[in-house]
């Protein structure tokens, strides 16, 4: 006997009989009945490479050039089928959990569901809208970080954009552990779609990986015509399952229960308030709310979900926004509003790659947010330099991330000037500020308690911003300078850093060539509680220098000397051999 749902496919399928052949009717019949996918004459499979990167969270690369760049995801292979590391590839910022050990590390938000592992993601548009058959992945090095596939009904080439915009799960798995670094074609097996796309989203995890994940294209395979869907059968319910008794729930005490229901995910939250009234008392708690990261819902979150949620938020402490809002999801009205009336006695709150971010947002943010200490601008880079300023008004901030933001100087300056509470400072890749001498010199007279900065592919930054910071800041323990190229060894401005900053427990000096055994030696006889050490690309860095740093700082965990001229593989084997807690990092290029 046929099922609800089969009864309903078949009435469908009778319809649309009425315009074509009897045999195509009677195969379209057969099909249903046999609980088999029925399917239209054969169609020419399209196989098309990204044609644009639209959005993404991070890259390791600049702003102002294509190395590792996400933007190298357009187009065919750059380097596929060769491994190694290449500048040609797309690069996330980051890899492993030891950025999660790091002072700078946000709290993790509790409710997060386990099946979320995302950490950073990249949106690709190609030509044709086609009903996905194989999307594959051209992973160059270090493989194993994707752990989702999407696919949006939105055309983003389209002069009339739909209202609804739909995102569906092609793929998606846990993080993986590959035990190879060597080149590989992913293409995992992906659920049938029920519109036509040609806007794929591929989100990753690099905390399983032992150096940064490279990724070279991404092929669409699909067809133009549409395909006619599985049918499944319809799960059946016993009613004898279904009792009416609460199973004395009721006589427990109240803070019992809101211990139990804490446990609970958002989704399952919000269901179980449709149960009966007391559960709906205990879901619809403020409580329940202190905290909530509807990050993991970005694809659905809107103003309306906003608005549901608005009532119970009056406690809100922590908010995690990020990535949710993009293409009309979120308004301007729609976030006030729930700002205004949720945001009195916000502490934390974490708005990474939100797109529909404005001028007047941020405005709302600065005056309905007086206890801010926490704000995550990461990736915003479609807000206007202006909008920036409204940040000084947060003068309790203790941790701000501006980083890939189109933040200016004059903006900057102000916020210093205001929020002399800030801990933790990230202007990673903020190309709009013209010197950064004159930020750091603020720094150091505005923010002495400052723990940790990063200034990661800061342009201008010479050795005369890096003398006032170190001596300014002395309570620094995390520090980037990684790709900062303007900064010399031989004016002696890293042994003066080493001196200062004796806390250190973090150091990028990535790319830059000039760092030299005296700067080592510097770091092993002051910085004991060094625990991260970058000098990836140095060419006058020697075994003998490391080796009294290994033996200096025992916390060392990881120390990156990959492309150091004077290191190879046989030293670096050597050298974990001797120093086995230490991950010592040197990739390779084939």
């Amino acid at each position: 006997m046929l099922t609800l749902l089969s009864m309903f496919y078949y009435i469908c399928l009778r319809r649309r009989s009425r315009s074509g052949t009897r045999g195509e009717a009677l195969t379209s019949r057969r099909a249903v009945e046999s609980g088999q996918r029925a399917t239209l004459p054969i169609s020419v499979e399209v196989e098309q490479y990204a044609k644009e990167v639209l959005d993404f969270s991070s890259h390791y690369g600049s702003e102002n050039s294509m190395s590792y760049t996400m933007w190298n995801l357009a187009g065919m292979p750059n380097v596929y089928p060769s491994s190694g590391d290449f500048t040609q590839t797309a690069v996330f910022r980051a890899y492993g959990t030891w950025w999660e050990q790091c002072v700078s590390a946000p709290l993790p938000f509790r409710r997060t569901p386990k099946a979320f592992h995302s950490q950073d993601y990249i949106e690709l548009a190609f030509e044709e809208p086609v009903y996905p058959t194989a999307v594959e992945v051209l992973e160059t090095y270090h493989p194993g970080a994707i752990v989702q596939i999407m696919a949006c009904s939105l055309n983003p080439f389209s002069q009339n954009p739909p209202t609804d915009v739909r995102w569906e799960v092609l793929w998606a798995e846990e993080p993986t552990k590959v035990l190879t670094p060597q080149a590989r074609q992913f293409s995992p097996s992906i659920k049938q779609l029920s519109f036509p796309t040609n806007l794929i989203r591929v989100e990753v995890n690099s905390s399983l990986l032992k150096y940064y994940t490279e990724l070279d294209a991404v092929v669409l395979r699909g067809q133009k015509e549409r395909p006619i869907l599985s049918l499944y059968k319809m799960p059946r319910i016993d009613i004898c399952d279904l009792s009416d008794r609460n199973g004395y729930f009721d006589k427990l005490p109240y803070e019992l229960i809101q211990l139990i229901v804490s446990h609970l995910t958002l989704p399952d939250l919000c269901r179980l308030t449709q149960t009966c009234k007391l559960l709906h008392q205990h879901c619809c708690d403020p409580l329940q709310y202190i905290q909530l990261s509807l990050q993991p819902y970005w694809a659905r979150l809107s103003d309306t979900s906003l608005g549901h949620l608005q009532g119970r938020c009056t406690l809100l402490q922590r908010l995690n926004l990020s990535w949710t809002g993009n293409r009309g999801a979120l308004t301007l009205t729609g976030f006030s509003s729930f700002m205004k009336a949720c945001g009195g006695s916000l502490v934390c709150l974490e708005l990474s790659c939100c797109h529909f971010l404005s001028e007047p947002c941020l405005e709302v943010i600065s005056q309905t947010c007086p206890g801010l200490q926490e704000l995550n601008l990461s990736s915003c880079d479609r807000l206007h330099p202006q909008a920036f300023t409204h940040i000084s008004k947060l003068t309790r901030l203790r941790r701000l991330v501006l980083y890939r933001t189109k933040i200016e100087q004059t903006a900057m300056l102000s916020i210093l000037t205001f929020c002399i509470e800030l801990r933790h400072l990230n202007l990673g890749s903020c190309v709009m500020i013209e010197d950064y001498d004159v930020v750091a010199s603020m720094l150091a007279v505005r923010c002495r308690s400052l723990r940790s900065l990063d200034l990661w592919r800061c342009r201008n930054l010479t050795e005369r911003g890096l003398a006032e910071l170190a001596a300014g800041c002395r309570l620094l323990e995390e520090l980037d300078l990684g790709w900062c190229s303007t900064l010399q060894s031989s004016s002696g401005c890293f042994q003066h850093l080493a001196r200062n900053l004796q806390c250190l427990r973090k150091l990028f000096l990535t790319a830059n060539r000039t760092v030299c055994d005296s700067d080592i030696e510097e770091l092993a006889a002051n910085c004991p509680a060094l625990q991260h050490l970058d000098i990836l690309g140095t060419r006058m860095v020697s075994s003998s220098s490391l080796r009294k740093l290994l033996q200096a700082c025992p916390k060392l965990l990881l120390l990156d000397v990959s492309f150091c001229a004077q290191v190879d593989a046989r030293i670096v084997q050597e050298l974990c051999g001797l120093f086995p807690n230490v991950a010592i990092k040197k990739s390779f290029t084939q």
